[in-house]
């Protein structure tokens, strides 16, 4: 029986159906490797094992997504933590090991590896029932929001090979009136036959906000085209089709944002997060997923893990070569860039960053960037402080 090791490196390579699991100790010797089930009872079993291997195991994993929820959750309850390793990481990584082969069992020792060289990967933590919550509702939003996107798209799309001055007339991805219309009429003949009283009359019925317009505006591009093209009749009932379908989806999100709104606003921050210009309960919902402010040291590490602080790539007499760096949360990144752009439209503070910004010689983009890398830090001391965020500088109390 080989003796107890006073600590260990185990590494997982995580899927949907199955992981793959490697331990190695001090020397970079693999003592374990096997594949395990992605099922309560295979992990459980996998965890004895591993842990009576050594006295300490340090875990790595290299997805902290859905498909290694229960893994984690299952780690967090034996009290055990695991670091991310991601996936680019590993993957240049594997060029300093021997062999080009690409399996599960190698990926799953060079996260091992990786973890056994560096110490300076995140700890994964488990998130709270709330985040967790946040966490499902932003990312079905996200997923709603891309469906969205892609039928407007494809109705665009298949309303310029019928009716190509109708497509021209309305920006349907903020229109509804113009969505509704869809539903009933899609060509310039059918348009023509109802004529703008009856038109007008059918689209109030349907709540359309100024219907008179919107009928004025379909019968002047039925007036510009007198063709009936060929397929009309069955992209006419595509085109309905999806407006129909947009309409539910707008209907669908609106009951998911309600959702988020309700959620977010029973967090214990959201009234301090919310209260930053440009901050709304969407984004600050996308906030409080994208990690905890315990997990920042200090605003200068808040803005680092945003990608909003440049990093030098100098070789040489080449100096002062700032980019964009690689690795950073996307989603935080996304957090604190819509909302300083957001903040620029009302006059304030931000506004008024922006525009010296600008003054300076900075583009659109770089302006907002700086303007979101100082929101960074005041939102990180407004949560540090527990206050809400004011116009006006706290005033500082005499020793």
């Amino acid at each position: 029986m080989s003796k107890r090791k006073e600590q260990v490196w185990a590494g997982i390579d995580a899927g949907k159906g199955h992981h793959w699991a490697a331990v190695v100790d001090e020397t970079g010797a693999t003592l374990w490797s096997k594949k395990v089930d992605n099922d309560e009872s295979a992990i459980l079993s996998a965890l004895g094992e591993i842990l009576g291997l050594a006295d300490k195991v340090h875990w790595a994993v290299d997805i902290s997504g859905t498909s290694s929820a229960l893994l984690l959750a299952l780690l967090a309850a034996h009290g055990q933590r695991a670091v991310y390793v991601p996936g680019r990481t590993v993957n240049r990584m594997s060029g300093a090991y021997r062999g080009e082969a690409k399996t599960d069992a190698r990926d799953a020792y060079v996260i091992a590896e990786t973890a056994r060289h560096r110490r300076d990967f995140a700890a994964i933590d488990v998130p709270a029932q709330l985040a967790a919550d946040l966490a499902l509702l932003t990312a079905h939003r996200s997923d709603l929001m891309a469906d969205r996107v892609r039928m407007i798209n494809r109705l665009r799309d298949v309303l310029t090979g019928v009716f190509p001055a109708l497509e021209r007339a309305f920006d349907y991805s903020a229109h509804k009136g113009a969505l509704v219309l869809l539903t009933g009429y899609q060509t310039p003949a059918a348009i023509h036959r109802r004529g703008r009283a009856r038109l007008t009359a059918w689209l109030a019925n349907r709540s359309v906000r100024g219907a008179d317009a919107v009928a004025a505006t379909a019968l002047e591009a039925a007036q510009a085209q007198q063709t009936a093209l060929p397929g009309e009749d069955v992209a006419a009932q595509i085109v309905a089709d999806l407006a129909a379908q947009i309409l539910a989806l707008d209907d669908r999100l609106k009951r998911i944002d309600k959702q988020i709104r309700e959620t977010f606003r029973s967090h214990p921050q959201a009234e301090i997060i919310e209260s930053m210009p440009g901050m709304g309960p969407i984004l600050g919902a996308e906030f409080v997923v994208a990690g905890d402010l315990s997990t920042y040291a200090d605003a200068g590490h808040l803005a680092s893990a945003a990608g909003l602080v440049p990093v030098p790539r100098d070789s040489g007499r080449r100096t002062g070569n700032l980019h964009r760096p690689k690795r950073y949360s996307r989603r935080l990144r996304r957090v604190f860039y819509m909302s300083a752009q957001t903040s620029i439209i009302r006059e304030g503070p931000n506004r008024d960053f922006y525009l010296k910004k600008r003054g300076e010689g900075c583009k659109h983009v770089q302006a907002v960037i700086a303007l979101a890398r100082r929101r960074a830090s005041v939102l990180w001391a407004l949560l540090r402080d527990g206050r809400v965020f004011t116009s006006a500088p706290p005033v500082t109390q005499a020793a």
